[in-house]
């Protein structure tokens, strides 16, 4: 079984189909050896938050010492996100060896376990195999009849907001929800409870006494914040002052119940140091939660698909960025109640693009615009894909955020790096393109007698260079001196979709597929890219730490790493500099940049 084949296999038993219950996954789990037997927890349910607070709780506990499992749902970009190991996803070949041998206990079964209770005990079992000192473990749905709840008493039970949710499953009233997400507190552990709506309150103070367990409440009276920016937000709980990654006032809440819990967990006898309390509130990351993609220009990702997720956004928004307004890159679920998140929102809102999200329960796009701009008189763009949305988002010139399901957070947190290249590439191509003929002619003179300046050029022998293509800095003037100066220059040729040849051109040159002009192969000689000692290399965009943008097809990138001990300079024109360069991992460190303005050596 391959990881690919693993996923299949657990989706094939879709959540739609399952029946609440417990007696499914305690007998799938005795198949496998009853894991969940030898592991400690902390169990976390609620209706928002809970997920933030189990990454923060997971951060905290592995910069004490502890060897952490944490299992979340669902998942954003990364099916193996659900179950992770001193915040490592699993990986995939050990998804499939579990999965292999969860199955043939799982396809045994007369009722045969759903997707959830088949993660529940492929997570479980990975968590033994990896001797975790303690599992963070996130509740599906409710508490009392979500798999989850097969593990005997927890060290910590942990209740954050309660809210209406899955109101066919739970209960239609805050107190039927309350006794649901309840049923995790068991006799013997420490019950966290957010302070909440007093009927919510009364009930889990209720449940505490019937099970003789202990609580705690986390009150916001606990709280005080002391500032807050796109970079974090400093507070004081009971004294004690922290800084806390994660943004938004919802988040100080969150981050009480996780001190509640953790000295709940010291009196408990679990050593949790001060120091690594500070560390894991100021390291913790939790995608798709107001987070920032990018802050030039700037786009917020947020997987909120509720209405009291969009009452969150709407404070984060008033609080982080007041009086600004914002192109909404927007999808939804039919069947969540979209129109009142739509009034939540719009007063923040300048424009949407609509997109749908990869769900057969997704509101189809045109349909979502055509609401926003006959109910809300806000203009609306609908479009056919989340790539071509994050572009048209990305265009308006606004900030940009992105919310309304998670299906379009995980989508847009894995294609954007990409949709932000090729903006950043049309949009600094522009401003190249832009430069009056006379004012380029000129600029290049001054690259030119730049690089003839430079000592790697005056030690080099053999010199990688480009001829310019569209508005690309000219440098031939380098390279007639350069000849003069018995230096041998070689040029780029491209052989094929992904190979590309430093050639030492003859007398005849062409124009290849791309518009560029290249030496005639079968005039040429080729030369070792070892042998190269100064590289010179064109860019679409760059910025000031040497983050370069290629045109898109990726052959310097190839060939760059190559060329051995040469000086990579990148030569460009200011036009062409951006404040920040999306980089990805295969991207070649340049050694220089330079511009008609100067030379940055990195």
């Amino acid at each position: 079984m391959t990881p690919q084949e693993a996923i299949s296999y657990i989706e094939n038993y879709t959540w739609s189909t399952t029946r609440l219950g417990l007696d499914r996954t305690r007998e799938l789990l005795h198949a496998i050896g009853d894991p969940q037997r030898k592991l400690k927890f902390i169990h976390v349910a609620g209706s928002n938050g809970k997920g933030s607070t189990c990454a923060m709780l997971d951060a905290i506990l592995r910069h004490s010492g502890y060897r952490t499992g944490l299992y979340t749902s669902p998942y954003i970009q990364d099916f193996c996100e659900r179950m992770q190991v001193n915040g490592r996803n699993i990986p995939g070949e050990d998804l499939a060896r579990i999965t292999e041998e969860v199955r043939r206990n799982a396809d045994a079964m007369e009722d045969h376990p759903s997707q959830f209770e088949l993660v529940t005990a492929i997570a479980m079992q990975y968590f033994l195999e990896e001797h975790c000192d303690i599992v963070v473990l996130e509740v599906g749905m409710g508490g009392t009849l979500d798999s989850t709840n097969v593990i005997d008493c927890p060290e910590a039970a942990v209740i954050t907001n309660i809210g209406l949710e899955h109101t066919e499953y739970l209960g239609n009233t805050l107190s039927l929800i309350a006794e649901a997400k309840g049923g995790i507190i068991k006799p013997g552990c420490t019950a966290v409870l957010y302070e909440s709506e007093p009927e919510t309150m009364a009930t889990l103070r209720r449940i505490c006494r019937e099970q003789d367990v202990e609580y705690r409440i986390s009150r916001e009276s606990d709280i005080k914040s002391l500032s807050h920016n796109l970079d974090g937000q400093r507070f004081l709980w009971k004294g004690r002052e922290y800084l806390l990654s994660l943004l938004g006032a919802h988040q100080l809440r969150n981050a009480a119940v996780v001190l509640e819990t953790l000295d709940a967990l010291r009196e408990r006898g679990w050593t949790i140091p001060d120091e690594a309390v500070v560390t894991g509130l100021r390291d913790v990351r939790w995608p798709a939660r107001f987070e920032i993609l990018r802050r030039d220009p700037l786009f917020i990702l947020d997987g909120g698909h509720n209405p009291q997720c969009a009452e969150a956004l709407a404070r984060n928004l008033q609080d982080y960025l007041p009086g600004q307004k914002f192109c909404f890159l927007l999808g939804v679920l039919a069947d969540k109640d979209y129109r009142r998140i739509l009034r939540l929102i719009t007063p923040y809102a300048a424009r949407f693009v609509c997109v749908t999200p990869d769900s057969p329960r997704a509101l189809q796009a045109e349909s979502l615009a055509e609401v926003i701009r006959e109910e809300l008189g806000i203009p609306a763009l609908a479009c056919g894909s989340i790539e071509e949305g994050i572009l048209d988002a990305l265009a308006s010139e606004l900030p940009v955020m992105a919310f309304g399901s998670l299906y379009l957070a995980g989508h847009v947190r894995t294609v954007f790096p990409k949709q932000l290249k090729k903006f950043q590439r049309a949009s600094v191509l522009q401003k190249r393109d832009a430069l009056p003929p006379e004012q380029r002619e000129a600029a290049s003179r001054t690259v030119c007698e730049k690089l003839l300046s430079m000592d790697v050029y005056k030690n080099a022998r053999t010199v990688f260079l480009f001829r310019p293509f569209r508005s690309e800095p000219d440098l031939s003037a380098f390279a007639k001196q350069a000849v003069l100066d018995g230096k041998t220059l070689v040029y780029p040729y491209c052989v094929d979709r992904s190979r590309m040849l430093a050639v030492e051109p003859g007398d005849h040159w062409e124009t290849d597929r791309f518009g560029i002009q290249v030496p005639v192969l079968s005039d040429t000689t080729v030369c070792n890219p070892a042998e190269i000692d100064l590289v010179l290399c064109p860019c679409a965009g760059f910025d000031s730490e040497g983050g370069r943008l290629g045109m898109g097809a990726g052959y310097y990138d190839r060939f760059l790493p190559l060329c051995g001990h040469a000086f990579k300079a990148l030569i460009a024109f200011e036009a062409q500099r951006l404040d920040q360069v999306c980089t990805e991992g295969f991207d070649v460190p340049m050694d220089a940049i330079v511009t008609e303005e100067r030379i940055q050596f990195l």
